[in-house]
């Protein structure tokens, strides 16, 4: 199967604040970056399935640091959330404040991969051309996808960093067992390492559904988005992702919040296709780490915030699994003016010091 590449997809987050950092972004560079392809052939999916080219898109940053036996030794792998890319990560609240000369993660110092996982950004996805007919990846591909771009491409052996937001922090979890010496470090934001089930998996079937329930998707084969399904799905998003706090600062009034709605969708709903966004939302499907916990090596640090609707704190269950982990330690962030719910994860300046601790006890 051949793949067509079409325009560049656009993450526009679930926040109207994240929208605009993104648009920002582009508008300018906020640290130097560039970008490439890497295509791998005949990829076979855990399902059995194989795609004979697949693409995968990343952005990077900093030079590669080659150590005395000629080792890459200063890469720093960032993994963006559902729906996202690496694209995401160049916002000023998140590139701004690690990757610039003096701060975390100095580019100067680092050499960064930001790449769009499978189904996402510039990488293959089914908006590609075969929409329904793609393979329906899982996690487990995604991770492996991005192990592939690290080591053949870009002949990384061996990570100084691995990192992720909200999917990206899944992924990171799911790195840790599945490649255990691959890393010195492992920082997963915004997470759980267990079995999405619960309110997040019947919010994430919900989205589907919504979709998939608009006759206008024809089951994949539109002429046009099914633009109910999407409205619907993006009301359900917007809600799995809401912060009450600063919502009901940011809009007091009724007629502000629903303003703030109608911006919302307004925003969100561009560059978004219905077939990606069911992949995208069914992808963690099989995700599950919990019985591979103590198969981690690497000391790992998972941050959430008390306000994560999507991770709620009162589930308990980060407190019990990292238990299991050799080296792991867990951060829960109060809820402050400064926080912002489950998008808490791309705002290092509020999570940044943790960051630092962790780098200062895992160099070698």
């Amino acid at each position: 199967m051949k793949l067509k590449h079409n325009k560049p997809y656009q993450r526009i987050s679930c926040f109207i604040l994240f929208s605009l950092l993104i648009n920002f972004a582009k508008a300018q560079k906020v640290v130097p970056y560039q970008d490439d392809y890497y295509v791998i052939r005949n990829f076979k999916f855990s399902d059995g399935s194989v795609l004979d080219s697949l693409k995968l898109h990343y952005y990077y940053v900093g030079t590669p640091h080659l150590n005395k036996d000629g080792n890459i030794d200063n890469a720093v792998l960032i993994m963006h959330g559902t729906g996202g890319s690496g694209e995401s990560l160049l916002t000023e609240n998140f590139a701004g404040y690690l990757f610039k000369a003096g701060q975390l993660l100095d580019a100067n110092k680092y050499f960064i991969i930001l790449p769009d996982a499978i189904g996402h950004g510039k990488s293959s996805k089914p908006s590609d051309g075969l929409r329904m007919r793609f393979p329906a990846y899982t996690y487990d591909d995604m991770v492996d996808a991005d192990y592939l771009l690290l080591t053949k491409k870009l002949n990384v052996q061996h990570a100084r960093l691995i990192m992720g937001t909200s999917m990206g922090a899944m992924h990171t979890w799911v790195f840790g067992y599945r490649y255990p010496d691959f890393m010195n470090a492992l920082m997963p934001l915004a997470s759980l390492p267990v079995e999405i089930a619960g309110r997040n998996r019947i919010l994430r079937k919900m989205i589907i559904d919504a979709i998939k329930d608009d006759p206008a998707w024809n089951n994949g084969n539109y002429v046009q988005q099914p633009a109910l399904g999407l409205k619907h799905a993006l009301d359900i998003l917007m809600i799995m992702s809401s912060a009450p706090l600063q919502w009901q600062k940011e809009a007091p009034t009724k007629k502000s919040a629903e303003d703030y709605l109608n911006r919302y969708l307004t925003n969100a709903v561009k560059g978004k296709d219905a077939n990606d966004m069911i992949y995208q939302f069914d992808a963690s499907r099989e995700y599950n780490p919990a019985p591979y916990l103590s198969k981690i090596k690497a000391p790992l640090l998972a941050i959430n915030s008390a306000d994560d609707q999507i991770n709620p704190p009162e589930l308990k269950i980060l407190d019990t699994a990292i238990v299991k982990v050799q080296h792991g330690k867990y951060i829960l962030l109060p809820i402050t003016s400064e926080t912002r719910g489950h998008g808490t994860h791309s705002l290092p300046k509020i999570w940044g010091n943790y960051l630092k601790e962790l780098l200062e006890e895992t160099q070698k």
